[in-house]
């Protein structure tokens, strides 16, 4: 997945259309030790080319095998991503009048002659991983797991046992001021 610009310059004002399945099992698992397993990754897509810059656009599809957060067992995710980069040489950059600076952050400054879409490929799967993975049975399950000392509770839990808890106590240094408004009878 990596095209000289030389190249992609012959396409210039045209799209450079793309299908192909690459395997980046190796990189990810080195990068995010986490990873247990990745599929072929689909990668379709095209590679636009003007005299302005270089816009990459793509859908990627693979199946992630990575261990669940309660459990430790591993778990398959399916990840469909949509990917939009735009890549610039530094003189294209340096030319780029009436843009503001929000959208010059976006554009992606090539060092070499050389577009790469593998390392943007691998930057959006590790940045779409998920923090909370289940199996089927946890997410179906409504208790928690525990142990002999030890249990984990939901936010919700906590929040209802600190408003019950807060409810309950006065603050003995204030007990007296309770009966301040209370009605002679």
């Amino acid at each position: 997945m990596k095209w000289a610009l030389s190249e992609l310059n012959k396409f210039r004002g045209s799209q450079v259309d793309f299908l192909e399945t690459i395997d980046l099992s190796a990189s990810l698992k080195k990068r995010e030790p986490s990873i247990i397993d990745i599929s072929p990754i689909k990668v379709n897509g095209f590679l636009e080319v003007d005299e302005i810059g270089y816009y990459a656009h793509m859908t990627i599809e693979t199946i992630l095998t990575v261990p669940s957060s309660r459990s430790l067992e591993p778990v398959e995710l399916p990840l469909n991503l949509l990917i939009d980069e735009e890549y610039m040489t530094p003189k294209q950059y340096d030319a780029l009048k009436d843009v503001s600076d929000d959208e010059k952050s976006l554009i992606i400054i090539l060092e070499k002659d050389l577009i790469d879409l593998t390392e943007a490929i691998e930057d959006f799967i590790l940045l779409n991983l998920p923090l909370q993975v289940l199996t089927e049975e946890e997410k179906q399950s409504t208790e928690l797991p525990k142990g002999d000392f030890w249990q984990v509770v939901s936010e919700d839990d906590i929040k209802v046992e600190q408003e019950t808890e807060a409810a309950s106590t006065i603050d003995p240094r204030l007990a007296k001021l309770s009966d301040f408004f209370k009605e002679d009878e």
